[in-house]
């Protein structure tokens, strides 16, 4: 029974974050405002954060926000997250070279959109409001889905069931952007049905892999500065040929999200192995 009375807090937190998540798209639409961010439901989900964390007795480095060399773990995060996009960077550009369409990079600032990103803002303004709206988000998402989540369910469940459950739910979370796409007359039914498919099932495993990061490090920090250059690079660094700007993207970010998948997954059970066998050493001393 606590088992499920666990699951269901962690449900009704996520429904009350969702909600808001909902009204904001559908409603408020302050990513297609100057604002070019969703932003004030992150808002809102980091308060819920403060309040559920200190209702539950959670201290900060129980969800996530240790302090001990945080901003090394922060940079490590970044220097990651830049490492694996320069990589899908440069195959993006290798492929738009061999089709003869590459004309170059570009900084501006845009809003991510499940059809193509939209505005080109060029202010500093511009790329202030984008680099805050980011750090709000990777706040709130990384506090609440690997921080909040995992250390509620870690009460009765094992750290494997915890990391997909979290993960799961964060795929369900980007799905929204694909319905209101649809709604709007922008999509087709099939078009719905890919989009959904690609985007839950993608942030899903994203979110698994800064599960994984934040079991790693034991903070969220690095998580954190993978996540934030991840979507900030998609609204500031725009590949542009001859016909659009960022055609490939969907391939650039598949390529940069499954080399650091896998780089962390390799580096996850390299860490276990060493674990289990210190304790083997140890115990044999």
């Amino acid at each position: 029974m606590k088992n499920k009375n666990i699951l269901s807090s962690v449900l009704l937190i996520y429904f009350i974050c969702f909600i808001l998540r909902l009204i904001e798209y559908f409603i408020l639409r302050t990513d297609l405002s100057v604002i070019g961010e969703a932003i004030f439901h992150k808002l809102a989900g980091i308060a819920i954060l403060i309040i559920f964390a200190r209702f539950y007795k959670y201290k900060a480095s129980e969800i996530g926000f240790s302090l001990e060399k945080c901003e090394l773990k922060l940079l490590a995060g970044l220097l990651f997250g830049i490492f694996c996009f320069a990589i899908a960077y440069f195959i993006e550009i290798l492929i738009a070279k061999s089709s003869g369409s590459y004309s170059g990079l570009k900084f501006y600032v845009t809003s991510y959109s499940v059809n193509g990103n939209l505005g080109n803002q060029t202010g500093l303004f511009f790329f202030a409001l984008c680099i805050f709206g980011n750090i709000v988000n990777v706040v709130m998402e990384e506090g609440v889905f690997r921080g909040l989540f995992i250390r509620r369910l870690q009460e009765k469940l094992s750290y494997s069931s915890t990391a997909i459950i979290s993960a799961v739910l964060f795929g369900f979370w980007h799905g929204v952007a694909p319905v209101r796409s649809f709604i709007d007359g922008e999509s087709s039914v099939f078009g719905l049905c890919m989009n959904c498919l690609i985007l839950i099932l993608s942030s899903a495993v994203v979110g698994y892999k800064y599960g994984l990061i934040t079991k790693i490090t034991g903070s969220g920090f690095m998580a954190m500065g993978d996540h934030f250059v991840n979507n900030t690079l998609v609204n500031i660094l725009h590949v542009v040929s001859t016909n659009d700007a960022d055609e490939l993207q969907m391939i650039r970010i598949s390529i940069a999200q499954t080399l650091s998948f896998i780089l962390v997954l390799i580096y996850y059970f390299y860490s276990k192995k060493k674990k289990k066998q210190a304790q083997i050493n140890e115990s044999i001393e």
